[in-house]
């Protein structure tokens, strides 16, 4: 049974005596007063409200009668109810003879307040427990136990709609997230959206398949589209990660550990782009989780070698652009504005520090590995 509260109590108070010239007073279903225009009776008992209360009916009140009850003054008490229920009283001050026409109208207008609030607070909570369940599909130990089924049930969540995880970042403006939830929930596209933290989104997104194939270029489209759709100075301050595809439910976590981490390496090697789809950044993320680790060590040895001994990051440069062009000399040369005999001099000192072949695919891709997990 709902259960009024302080706030919604002065809230119908002050709805009620912006149109009367009468004071207000709300009782909860035990007949203490929880809101009033006279803020010293609020938290005594209305005895009067109590008389509603046990004969679910609307009390009048004479002077007569008042002064023979405790925090009891001249007027009118209706009861409140809320499906069926009797949830507290509504009173009004004054002259019964004159009060009896307004009765109806505040009882109305009370139970419309209690109504809309009820509702708010239903929605609120079912946004709790959807993002909470969104979240719990995020994480790596998630289980599809009976219990998790039901739930995601009673949230209306197709547990068997195929999914991919976008992330949302927008940065020093938590304000903005809201106004970005709406976006993303309107029009209705059955997006699941999540806070994860004070600056970011994360959003299930339905995964287009083609049979089981899924079209990354499909939902980078459809990314454009949001960021056009997105106000100003909102457009400036928000980047979205689109992560890879995994199917089933248990994907669901690796598809957003996928668009975090093209979220952190896009922001890293092009940080004036909004957009970053790990399709584009594949090599580098996964490689990016094997910087501490032994094997990464290995892979960067060459790379790093040569990083401390190049210190006017001429070598560096010029194993970049070779990398760019395939190995073309020529093509090379002419991007770093050298001579091909300067080029050779250049690569033949990267092979004596690395000790790799770099006009083989192996040692290339071996500096090349170094690169990326380095960056």
């Amino acid at each position: 049974m709902y259960v009024l509260d302080h706030a919604i109590a002065m809230k119908i108070v002050s709805r009620t005596m912006a149109i009367l010239d009468y004071n207000v007073n709300v009782m909860n279903s035990q007949g203490t007063i929880l809101g009033s225009g006279d803020s010293q009776r609020i938290g005594t008992v209305h005895e009067g409200a109590l008389l509603a209360i046990t004969h679910n009916r609307i009390v009048e009140i004479n002077q007569d009668v008042s002064d023979s009850l405790m925090g009891v003054k001249p007027g009118i008490n209706v009861p409140l109810h809320h499906h069926g229920n009797i949830i507290g009283v509504i009173g009004i001050t004054g002259d019964v003879s004159e009060l009896n026409q307004y009765g109806l109208l505040l009882k109305m207008t009370a139970e419309m307040i209690v109504e809309q609030a009820n509702l708010q607070e239903t929605i609120q909570w079912e946004n709790r427990q959807k993002e909470e369940f969104i979240l719990q599909l995020i994480r790596a130990d998630f289980e599809l136990t009976p219990q998790v089924v039901s739930w995601a049930g009673q949230l209306g969540i197709a547990l068997d709609m195929p999914r991919v995880a976008a992330v949302i970042e927008v940065s020093d403006n938590t304000g903005s997230l809201k106004e970005l939830v709406h976006l993303l929930q309107h029009p209705e596209r059955d997006n699941l959206v999540a806070m994860t933290s004070l600056n970011q989104l994360v959003i299930l997104k339905p995964a287009f398949l083609d049979g089981s194939a899924w079209d990354p270029e499909l939902e980078s489209r459809r990314i454009d589209q949001l960021l056009k759709r997105l106000p100003q100075p909102l457009a400036g301050h928000t980047k979205i990660a689109l992560g890879h595809y995994f199917s089933g439910l248990e994907g669901l976590s690796h598809s957003y550990q996928t668009a975090q981490d093209a979220l952190t390496t896009g922001k890293k090697l092009k940080p004036d782009e909004q957009k970053y789809l790990f399709e584009e950044y594949s090599l580098q993320v996964l490689l990016s989780g094997m910087k501490q680790t032994w094997r990464g060590e290995v892979l960067s040895s060459p790379y790093q070698t040569l990083l401390e001994a190049d210190k006017k990051g001429l070598l560096i440069k010029t194993l970049s652009a070779y990398i760019k062009h395939f190995g073309d000399l020529q093509a090379c040369a002419n991007a770093l504005h050298i001579h091909r005999n300067t080029l050779r001099y250049r690569l033949d000192k990267i092979q004596r520090l690395t000790h790799l072949n770099i006009h083989s695919l192996d040692g290339l891709f071996s500096l090349y590995l170094g690169q990326l997990i380095t960056k």
